[in-house]
C-alpha cells in the first residue's frame, strides 16, 4: 500500500516527535517566508504540497527522498 504525502509526513513528524506547529516554525525559518500550521495542513490534506516543500521538510526533519527503480514482476 502506498502512502499518501500527508501519511508521510506525519508518520515522519511522528518518529521526529515534532508537532506541525514546529514543523511551519522550522520552514519558515528555512524559506525566510510565514508559514501557517493551518496552511501546511491543508496543503497535505489536499494534497498539494509541492516537491520543492517535501524536499524542505525531509531535509528539516533529517531525511532524504531517494528515487528507486521498480523492478517490473
Amino acid at each position: 500500500m502506498k502512502l499518501l504525502v500527508r501519511e508521510q509526513v506525519k508518520t515522519l513528524l511522528a518518529q521526529e516527535g515534532v508537532k506541525l506547529k514546529e514543523l511551519a516554525v522550522m520552514l519558515s525559518d528555512k524559506k525566510g517566508k510565514r508559514c501557517l500550521p493551518n496552511n501546511l495542513s491543508q496543503k497535505l490534506s489536499n494534497g498539494t504540497l509541492s516537491y520543492n516543500d517535501m524536499l524542505i521538510i525531509a531535509e528539516l526533519l533529517g531525511y532524504q527522498i531517494e528515487f528507486k527503480k521498480v523492478e517490473e514482476v
